[in-house]
C-alpha cells in the first residue's frame, strides 16, 4: 500500500503539486511522457535464437509473437546463433536486444570483460544432460582415463566448467588434461574425426553426438555433479532495461508462458525442435522421453541469486572466470 493512502493531502500541497505538474509538462517532450507512461521507448524487440532450446520453439510455434502483439510489441528474430556467447556480443554491439537464453557462465565472463549487460530472468530445466562424452572403443570410460588426452570445451562456458568440476571430483590435476577451446560447430566434427578425444557439451548437441558418433557418457551433470553451478539466463543491456522496463517484463512473461507450454506439451515441442534441428527420429524420441520441465526465476528471487553468487564464486576460485563478480550489481531493475 502506498504511503499516500494513510494521509489526506492539504489543499495547499495539492495546489503546489498541481502547479509543479503544469510546469513539468511545459518543459517536457510529450513523446518522453508517453514513453514514461508505457515503460518502453520502443515497440519492437529484437530476439536471438539458435537451432535448439526454448527460443527456437517460441520462434517456430508463433504464439510468443501473438502474446507480445497484444501489448503492441513487434518481435524480430535474429539468428541462428551457435551458442550463448555470440548472442551476448550481438546485444552488447547493439544489433540485438536479448541474448537467447543460455549459460550464465559466459554471461558472467562477458560482464567481467566490461559488457554493459544485466540479467532479466533465469531458467532451470530438468533433466539436465550436459555431459563429457567419448567415442565408444576409445578406451576412455571414466574421468581418470582423460589423463594425457584432449577434451573440447567452450572457453569460460558450460563445457569448460563441467570438465573442471569433473577433474576436481575425481582428483585429476587439470594440467594432466589438454583443454581444446572450440565452439560447438567445430567441436562436433573434431570429436567425430578423432582430433579430440572427448567433448564436454550441453543438450542437444551432446545427445545427438551420443547417437551419431556412437559415444558414451563419462561424466553426466544431472547424475555426477553434486550441485548446480550453471543456469540458463536472459540478458539485455543496462540501458535497454532502464529505458524499457515494461517491455522487458512483457518479454519475460512471454518466455514464461512458452516454457509452461513446452513443459505441458513436450512431445509437440520436440517435433518442432526436430524439424529445425534436422536430427534423427531416435534423437527426437530420446528427448520426448525426457519430458523436460522448465522453471523460471525472477531477478529479485533472493535465494536464487544467492545460489548464483555461490556458483560464480566457485568458478572464480577455479579460474574459469578471471575475477570476482557481484551478481546483484548486474540485475535488471524491473519493478513497476
Amino acid at each position: 500500500m502506498s504511503d499516500f493512502s494513510s494521509s489526506k493531502p492539504s489543499r495547499r500541497s495539492f495546489i503546489s503539486s498541481a502547479a509543479f505538474g503544469v510546469g513539468a509538462l511545459a518543459g517536457m517532450n510529450i513523446g518522453g511522457l508517453a514513453e514514461a507512461a508505457t515503460g518502453r521507448a520502443t515497440d519492437t524487440v529484437r530476439l536471438t535464437w539458435g537451432l535448439s532450446g526454448l527460443n527456437l520453439i517460441a520462434k517456430e510455434r508463433g504464439e510468443f509473437e501473438k502474446v507480445l502483439a497484444r501489448d503492441g510489441i513487434k518481435v524480430e528474430w535474429l539468428g541462428p546463433f551457435p551458442n550463448h556467447a555470440p548472442t551476448l556480443q550481438a546485444v552488447t554491439g547493439g544489433s540485438a536486444d536479448f541474448s537467447f537464453g543460455g549459460s550464465t557462465t559466459p554471461a558472467l565472463a562477458a560482464i567481467i570483460a566490461g559488457s554493459p549487460l544485466v540479467f532479466t530472468q533465469f531458467v532451470v530445466y530438468e533433466p539436465r544432460t550436459t555431459a563429457i562424452i567419448a567415442r565408444d572403443g576409445s578406451g576412455i570410460d571414466k574421468i581418470e582415463d582423460l589423463v594425457g588426452k584432449s577434451v573440447a570445451v567452450n572457453r569460460s562456458g558450460l563445457g569448460e566448467f563441467l570438465l573442471v568440476a569433473a577433474l576436481e571430483k575425481h582428483k585429476v590435476d587439470r594440467s594432466a588434461v589438454k583443454f581444446v577451446y572450440l565452439n560447438p560447430p567445430d567441436a562436433a566434427p573434431a570429436l567425430a574425426s578423432g582430433k579430440v578425444d572427448a567433448w564436454s557439451m550441453w543438450s542437444p548437441g551432446v545427445d545427438i553426438a551420443r547417437l551419431e558418433y556412437k559415444a558414451h557418457d563419462i561424466f553426466l551433470e544431472g547424475r555426477d555433479l553434486d550441485f548446480q553451478i550453471d543456469y540458463t539466463s536472459y540478458l539485455t543491456t543496462r540501458k535497454f532495461a532502464t529505458d524499457n522496463p515494461a517491455l522487458v517484463r512483457a518479454v519475460n512473461d512471454a518466455f514464461r508462458a512458452e516454457g509452461k507450454w513446452i513443459s505441458d506439451n513436450s512431445k509437440d515441442a520436440e517435433y518442432i525442435a526436430q524439424k529445425a534441428g534436422k536430427y534423427s527420429d531416435a534423437v527426437r524420441d530420446q528427448f520426448i522421453a525426457m519430458n523436460r520441465q522448465y522453471r523460471y526465476f525472477a531477478v529479485d528471487d533472493k535465494q536464487f541469486i544467492s545460489d548464483l553468487q555461490k556458483a560464480a564464486d566457485w568458478l572464480v576460485a577455479r579460474k574459469v572466470l578471471p575475477e570476482p563478480v557481484k551478481v546483484t550489481d548486474h540485475l535488471a531493475q524491473l519493478r513497476e
